[in-house]
């Protein structure tokens, strides 16, 4: 093309004719004339140009097509942005209105109350100043009296004849006796105490606080439902789901109030009413009871979308056609594979279970039964078999690594569940295996391995080879292994209740912890996990409780006590954390995961339903987003979907 172009430039400036383009190079994929063939494309294969046109004019208006195809969803998502936006500006002003309205009301109040004090004010003076007013005239009237007849009697004593005197004595004297023993009203009949008190410091508070605005981040698209009752039900029992609100960006909203609703119908069009429970932490309970058997649609709305997922299809069965859940089966709560903080091992039986309770032979219209993408393994000793598996790491290349704890091995698979090595020889020496729990990879790819039976803990290559063993002398049961972001190796040792810290060489570091169930303190510890600031998740197995500690050791927080409701635990094993500090664990005796926020406030669970756990061990994020589980009763690992 560049020949061309040079030659077109040339003949232009010696007025000689522009060279024709009528090949195409497929090599080069360009436009060519008959001299660049035999020139820079000589090499190449071409073919006359109108040869491709058809082909290429084609491929386009596929493009074209594919494109304008996006069209009517773009300017179905603008009339929908444009409504929202709409309603937000309606709603804005109405609450403008209502903010207006309900301040000249109290202004109104107000001034009702002024004039009703002024006027209580003027009454209540009016009635003091009419007594006040009759006892001033008694004593003026008094006063006047005396003043008249003393008076009267001065001058007939100074100027009056002797007769006058004699005359007027007796009259003058009776009046004066009677006014000397009148009683005057000299004592004030009133008082001048009139104050008037207005407490306006609670009400000026008030008035600060007063009204507040409600509104939330959260959208639909990026919310999630969890829980069994998304799509399966048993009739005539109350059934409840979860709702986590997210925003845009699939952050956590941590307020409620939002405007959530729910409906399930039936295909017939009767509508199941559903009880909405705001946490008021972001979280929501949908319940529910339905009572017919059969299939429904199963819908969740916030601010009239969807949330993710939604409409769930939902099926609800009898009582009796109910398969047993695993919570139902009464077994001890022994520290499964690896020591019981005091106990020994406990060779778990596992129960081989339906993969799905409502699984049927032909092809699902939704093949999303839960969250599980895939499941590897079954019980074996060949490669893609384990026997009691406990730990499960993954690496940021995208392999899952899994301590294959009875078969003494460790294997190793890609993100897509493909087997790629085994390694590991049974026996108590440096570089033997004998009985594998815990396991991590460094940013090197060096697999360090715990060794429960052996007491230390194993490094090896990517590739399988020993490198080197530490922890021996100091650790009695090491179950978990975890790496902090200085490149220290955390291991939980289940016999011995504490917490060892060590440099990559060997070195210790700290160690912290002890037998009891103080904060300090555990009760078979299984799995340690580290978050985005480097703080320390260890599982409290026996204490039933996930307790969280700075990177020297300090305690910071617990959550969790015994039980089988949102955020309890039977004995917790499996710990991860995700890149926003959400803690996710594996509850061992409720056979379930369970997923917390970054201050272990419960948001969700991961939804196992459709093939249920059995005694979930170890737990990872895959390098792709996604949660690996070691199902130890099962032998196999899971990977299901991560909505975070």
């Amino acid at each position: 093309m560049r020949s061309c172009l040079k030659t077109a430039h040339i003949s232009v400036t010696l007025w000689r004719p522009l060279q024709v383009m009528e090949f195409y190079c497929e090599s080069c994929e360009t436009a060519m004339c008959l001299e660049c063939t035999e020139g820079e494309h000589r090499e190449h294969v071409t073919v006359p140009l109108r040869d491709v046109l058809e082909q290429h004019k084609a491929a386009l208006k596929n493009q074209l097509d594919a494109i304008r195809n996006r069209l009517p969803q773009l300017t179905a998502a603008i009339e929908l942005v444009n409504e929202i936006s709409k309603q937000l500006t309606d709603r804005k002003n109405e609450a403008v209105t209502e903010i207006s309205n309900t301040f000249e009301e109290l202004e109104k109040a107000l001034h009702q109350r002024k004039t009703a004090l002024i006027t209580d004010l003027e009454n209540i003076c009016s009635t003091k100043q009419k007594v006040l007013q009759a006892q001033l005239n008694a004593l003026l009237q008094g006063k006047e009296n005396i003043q008249s007849n003393c008076s009267f009697t001065e001058q007939a004593l100074n100027h009056g004849s002797p007769t006058e005197v004699l005359l007027v004595q007796k009259q003058m004297g009776e009046r004066m006796s009677a006014l000397a023993r009148h009683a005057f009203p000299e004592q004030p009949h009133e008082n001048g105490h009139l104050d008037c008190q207005v407490e306006t410091e609670g009400l000026r508070r008030s008035i600060q606080n007063l009204g507040v605005l409600l509104t939330t981040s959260t959208v639909g698209h990026t919310s999630v439902a969890t829980g069994e009752g998304l799509r399966h039900a048993v009739v005539g029992q109350n059934t409840t789901v979860t709702v986590t609100t997210k925003d845009k960006d699939g952050e956590l909203v941590k307020t409620g109030n939002a405007a959530l609703r729910a409906q399930i119908s039936a295909a017939d069009g009767t509508v199941t009413e559903t009880d909405i429970t705001d946490n008021k932490n972001g979280t929501y309970e949908i319940g529910y009871t339905l009572r017919s058997e059969g299939e429904f649609s199963f819908s969740i709305l916030l601010y009239g979308q969807p949330v993710r997922g939604s409409p769930f299809r939902l099926r609800a069965v009898k009582p009796c056609d109910a398969p047993q859940s695993p919570d139902d089966v009464k077994r001890r709560v022994k520290s499964p594979g690896g020591g019981g903080g005091g106990g020994g091992h406990v060779r778990q039986k596992a129960v081989r279970r339906p993969s799905s309770m409502y699984s049927t032979t032909k092809k699902k219209e939704n093949p999303i039964e839960d969250e599980l993408i895939y499941r590897v393994g079954t019980r074996g000793r060949e490669r893609g078999e384990f026997s009691n598996l406990q730990g499960i790491s993954t690496t940021s290349n995208g392999r899952i690594v899994v301590a294959d704890s009875n078969n003494q091995c460790i294997q190793v698979f890609s993100n897509d569940g493909q087997f790629k090595l085994k390694f590991g020889v049974r026996g108590r020496s440096p570089g033997q295996l004998q009985r594998p729990t815990g396991i991590a990879v460094d940013l090197n790819g060096d697999i360090i391995v715990a060794d429960y039976d052996n007491k230390w803990l194993s490094i090896f290559s990517p590739d399988g080879k020993f490198k080197n063993k530490i922890g021996a002398g100091r650790l009695m049961g090491p179950k978990g292994v975890a790496l902090d972001k200085n490149g220290h190796i955390i291991t939980a040792d289940n016999k011995a209740c504490c917490v060892f810290i060590f440099q990559s060489n060997g070195k210790l570091v700290t160690k912290f912890g002890a037998k009891g169930t103080s904060e300090r303190q555990f009760a078979g510890p299984h799995f340690v996990a580290i978050n985005n600031k480097n703080e320390i998740v260890v599982t409290d197995f026996h204490n039933h409780s996930v307790k969280v500690y700075n990177a020297d050791g300090e305690f910071l927080f617990k959550f969790g006590s015994h039980g089988e409701g949102n955020g309890q635990f039977n004995a917790p094993t499996g710990v991860a954390v995700d890149g926003n500090g959400n803690i996710i664990v594996a509850d061992w005796g409720n056979s379930r995961i369970q997923v917390f926020d970054s201050s272990g406030s419960f948001l969700s669970y991961i939804n196992t339903t459709a093939d249920p756990l059995y005694g979930p061990q170890g737990l990872a994020l895959t390098s792709d987003g996604h949660v690996a589980v070691a199902d130890s009763g099962n032998h196999c690992f899971k990977v299901y979907r991560y909505l975070q």
